[in-house]
């Protein structure tokens, strides 16, 4: 900056000081031609036309700021106070919600600014739930002809579109394999073999109750991590008795003598379409999570199979989360989900939960289509000599 730039500026100051708005906002000016910072000089001319009510001024002003720094956080706001004051609601809202993106951490802000900001979220709020309603009642026509799936994928998509929700997708650890779609809780309709499997509810908590009161050495931790590897979420109940497995699979094959104590759970089993890879699936378990713990959000490692959960102990307090929905577990209602999907689970009670989980290959595939799944995998696992150390 030049020192008549500085000067000009440092006059500029004492007329702003002073009241004098007019004389301020021609030595600003004057100050722009002379060399000085375009960003912080527009600002202040942006303020000045503010205090002279000229708005759309200030708003030109503003978007000369924006245009050198498309995120400099006093213009976004500023702007959105300007568009606010002339009334231009929808306008406001959206350029809070820009301004309130761009926030620095409120612990930086000054008092005022605060406060703006604060009054730029409830603007933002307002104007969201004004828009849902309306977005509601203009669809509602629509919406009644739906099935129950399909109201929930719009109820999704009205949310997801509005910002209310994050966007989840698939996420798998390891294997992708394209064209399946992003579910959450996939509709019990899709599944015709889920009421028979529901059936079975009594028969496998009552051998679930042999595995515990026997305390069988098979019960060990589902987290197992060497601890050289990156543990990231997993440090807390890694090796930890806290979420515990009995598996009745190991690299995809069954244990046999966990299934001859287990025959009325492997009858049920019998009737799902499970995933078949060698030596990584089936897989399927009694997952067992001690009181006040909590599996940390995280992604499954394929999407090309689904994860089926049967609840056997519930003691209340417990609750499940697949990307934007939350569900409470009912005793022997099971559901379906993509665990590719970012999910978590926590028991807040003081008692154990117990659910019963399996996989089951995505209806959305060919049999064909699960035949080459495997023989992919399966060749990968040859060419490396890589002995799996667990299941998908």
């Amino acid at each position: 900056m030049s020192d008549e730039a500085a000067r000009l500026g440092q006059m500029a100051r004492q007329a702003i000081g002073a009241g004098d708005f007019a004389n301020a906002e021609a030595l600003l000016l004057q100050s722009l031609q002379a060399g000085g910072n375009p960003s912080s000089t527009w600002l202040n001319i942006a303020a000045v036309r503010r205090q002279r009510s000229n708005l759309d001024g200030a708003i030109q002003a503003l978007r000369e700021v924006l245009t050198r720094d498309a995120r400099n956080f006093p213009a976004l706001l500023m702007n959105a106070a300007l568009l606010e004051r002339q009334g231009q609601m929808p306008a406001a809202a959206a350029a809070y919600a820009v301004a309130v993106a761009n926030a620095p951490q409120a612990t930086l802000l000054d008092a005022p600014t605060r406060q703006a900001l604060d009054h730029g979220l409830d603007v933002v709020t307002r104007h969201t739930r004004e828009l849902d309603g309306f977005i509601r009642d203009h669809v509602a026509s629509s919406e009644s002809r739906c099935t129950t799936a399909e109201k929930r994928r719009l109820d999704t998509f009205i949310h997801t579109t509005l910002r209310t929700r994050p966007r989840y997708r698939q996420e798998p650890v390891e294997y992708f394999y394209p064209g399946l779609p992003s579910i959450e809780f996939y509709d019990r309709a899709e599944f015709d073999w889920l009421e028979a499997f529901e059936a079975s509810t009594e028969r496998v908590r009552a051998e679930l109750d042999t595995v515990l009161r026997d305390d069988d050495p098979a019960l060990t931790p589902y987290i197992h991590y060497d601890p050289h590897m990156p543990l990231d979420q997993w440090r807390e109940l890694n090796h930890s008795p806290r979420w515990s497995a009995y598996h009745l699979y190991e690299q995809g094959r069954a244990v046999a003598q966990r299934w001859a104590k287990l025959p009325a759970t492997v009858a049920a089993l019998s009737k799902l379409p499970q995933a078949e890879v060698p030596r990584r699936s089936p897989s399927a378990m009694f997952s067992v999570l001690a009181p006040q713990t909590r599996i940390p959000p995280h992604h499954g490692v394929a999407n090309f199979r689904l994860v089926v959960h049967l609840p056997l102990i519930l003691p209340g307090s417990c609750g499940f989360r697949v990307g934007g929905e939350t569900r409470e577990w009912r005793l022997g209602e099971a559901w379906v989900f993509d665990d590719t999907i970012e999910h978590e689970a926590w028991n807040d009670s003081d008692q154990v939960r117990v659910i019963f989980i399996c996989d089951i290959w995505s209806p959305r595939l060919s049999p064909e289509e699960r035949g080459a799944i495997a023989a992919t995998i399966e060749a990968m696992d040859r060419f490396s000599g890589v002995t799996p150390s667990g299941a998908i």
